[in-house]
């Protein structure tokens, strides 16, 4: 890989600044000095680097968990609107992307990361990866709406939910709120199923806070991210093809 790209894919800065940079003497690999920017690097031996008197270490995956703030886009550009990638300032590197979605106005655990093929593990349909949720609705929520849940739930007339696990928290006449645990991930689904019940129920606050084994940081104020740790990478990649019945063991 030349060193312009690999630097580039670091998140250090942009290929074109860093060409400049580098015939500048500002670049420094294993503590010598490399003034060309079409130098080959191995990526399976990198090298230290030392950009402008700063320590960078290359990793081929990175992975983050963030709070999504309500009122972000989960995609990795938008021409108009802000993006979770947006909130990603340090030495952001420019192949990540969120791993699903959450709606806009949805918030928390949301996953970040440039490992094309565990996303696409982690997603595909048959994986059922379990998602829980916090949710807060209109109306009281009865343990006959959770039954229907059980069931799986028709809420258009061409989509039914998988059967899925709603507990209640909390019923009063004007607002409920209870945990809903999918193993899919349609769109706009939870707010469908609450749709679909005999007495409609209008979703007024949605917040996700687990993605299979990996549960949201209370650390983390909306907005906020960190790396995983190892065993949180671990735990991801150890998801078998069938998670939810792994998972219920």
């Amino acid at each position: 890989m030349r060193l312009d790209r690999f630097l580039s894919e670091m998140g250090i800065s942009s290929r074109s600044e860093l060409k400049k940079e580098i015939r500048r003497g500002q670049v420094l690999l294993n503590g010598e000095e490399a003034r060309d920017p079409s130098l080959f690097v191995d990526p399976e031996n990198p090298p230290v680097v030392l950009y402008r008197g700063r320590e960078f270490h290359y990793e081929a995956f990175s992975y983050y968990m963030m709070n999504k703030p309500a009122g972000v886009l989960s995609a990795s550009k938008d021409k108009k609107q802000s993006t979770v990638l947006d909130l990603i300032w340090e030495n952001r590197r420019r192949d990540l992307f969120p791993v699903g979605r959450l709606d806009k106005d949805c918030e928390g655990l949301l996953l970040i990361s440039n490992d094309g093929p565990l996303s696409h593990r982690l997603l595909r349909p048959k994986s059922h990866v379990p998602k829980l949720y916090f949710v807060r609705v209109s109306g009281r929520l009865t343990e006959s709406d959770a039954e229907l849940f059980r069931r799986g739930l028709r809420y258009d007339e061409d989509l039914t939910a998988l059967p899925a696990e709603l507990t209640i928290l909390s019923e009063e006449d004007r607002i409920s709120e209870a945990y809903v645990r999918i193993t899919e991930g349609k769109f706009h689904q939870i707010k469908k199923m609450f749709l679909a019940l005999p007495k409609k129920k209008e979703v007024l606050f949605l917040k996700r806070i687990a993605f299979g084994p990996l549960r949201l940081d209370e650390a983390l104020k909306p907005g906020e991210y960190r790396k995983l740790k190892e065993a949180e990478i671990s735990a991801l990649k150890e998801i078998p093809s069938s998670a939810s019945e792994e998972m219920r063991r």
